[in-house]
């Protein structure tokens, strides 16, 4: 029952008053806070989450008023403990995206304002374009997975074909050289 209780804030006193009513030698608030944090500790395992605390006891006093059982109690609370880390997951899921989305567009807004800028999509296309020296690349990945540079003007420009390699890595090898050479 303590591993059960560890992680849905239950009062170590009410713990301790219900685990005594089980079979076994009588437990001390000592013995319960201590077994506790020993399960706390336990590999894959972690202390009761912060954020849930105020909820867990509402529900927990709401719950033990009506005179529902610990078990019962303690079911409950891990349920909505699966609710509230499902819902804080998803909010964290979205918080990435929407940071992503506005670094992505920040990245889309520099190379468009003529700034160097790494490699960046623009209007969603699946090429990737950069800006190093004032000069203006495209990098586009093909079927065989090589990476085709192109010199361009504009995003709409074909482009003069610079080089194919192996990775986007060696693409920016050769970037570094190329960039900053004379033009011809």
């Amino acid at each position: 029952m303590a591993k059960a209780a560890a992680p849905c804030w239950i009062p170590t006193e009410d713990l301790r008053i219900s685990l005594n009513s089980l079979p076994g030698l009588p437990l001390t608030k000592t013995d319960v806070e201590q077994r506790l944090r020993a399960i706390w500790e336990e590999p894959y395992t972690s202390y009761p989450n912060e954020e849930l605390k105020e909820g867990c006891l509402e529900l927990y006093h709401s719950e033990r008023s009506q005179g529902t059982e610990m078990r019962a109690v303690i079911g409950m609370l891990q349920e909505h403990l699966e609710r509230e880390d499902e819902r804080i997951r998803r909010e964290q899921e979205e918080r990435y995206r929407e940071l992503k989305e506005q670094e992505r567009v920040r990245l889309e807004q520099r190379f468009r304002s003529g700034a160097d800028c790494g490699w960046t999509p623009i209007d969603g296309t699946v090429a990737l374009y950069c800006r190093r020296n004032g000069r203006v690349f495209r990098i586009v990945q093909g079927k065989d997975k090589r990476w085709t540079l192109y010199r361009i003007r504009t995003t709409d420009d074909k482009g003069e074909l610079l080089g194919l390699y192996q990775g986007r890595g060696e693409a920016n090898k050769a970037l570094k050289t190329i960039a900053y050479a004379e033009d011809l």
